[in-house]
């Protein structure tokens, strides 16, 4: 009696190559390996194309064919939330937001409130950088070409030739030239 091949039963469960998939495309014998949507509300329904016809069926297709401009921005709009529902944000005006519900008897919480919205100013920082730009009357962001037109104003209104050789025009000038060179090294 033969010995049977203990792994004969494995074949059963074995995954099975599918059978080649033809082109779709009447008339064209080759196998389809790529596949395109059917139709705009059927997309999980395939022809399967050899890569020639589906790069022809691809510049023919069109999904928003038949819809209206409304159709097509409505539809964009639900598809950047994957269809799924969204609100407004930001519906509460300040001083009705949650905070009002806080018990806040000594009003610390006022000011955030009434001020919601609004952008706050930044301080320039006691930094070398922050005291050259305002010596310099700059403030930040700047670039390098608007801190060399503001240093050539500064020097032709502050050179002691301009000012009859006055001191104080000159102590201004050297603090004017210790900012720019701190500034043109921060830029560069």
């Amino acid at each position: 009696m033969a010995k049977a091949n203990p792994d004969s039963f494995l074949e059963d469960f074995a995954p099975r190559k599918p059978a080649v998939q033809a082109c779709d495309r009447p008339g064209c014998g080759a196998e389809g390996t790529h596949r395109a949507p059917k139709a705009r509300n059927r997309l999980n329904d395939y022809y399967w194309f050899c890569l020639d016809h589906v790069r022809e069926y691809n510049k023919a297709w069109n999904y928003y064919d038949g819809m209206s401009d409304n159709e097509v921005e409505e539809d964009i709009r639900r598809s950047t939330t994957w269809n799924r529902p969204s609100w407004p944000f930001g519906t509460v005006k300040p001083g009705q937001g949650p905070r009002r519900r806080v018990n806040d008897p000594f009003g610390f919480m006022d000011d955030d409130e009434e001020s919601a919205g609004e952008t706050r100013r930044r301080q320039p920082a006691d930094t070398a950088e922050g005291k050259a730009a305002a010596i310099l009357g700059l403030e930040p962001p700047f670039t390098l070409e608007r801190l060399k037109a503001r240093y050539k104003e500064l020097v032709k209104k502050h050179h002691p030739d301009a000012n009859g050789g006055d001191k104080a025009a000159e102590e201004r000038l050297k603090s004017i030239n210790e900012a720019y060179t701190t500034l043109r090294r921060f830029l560069s």
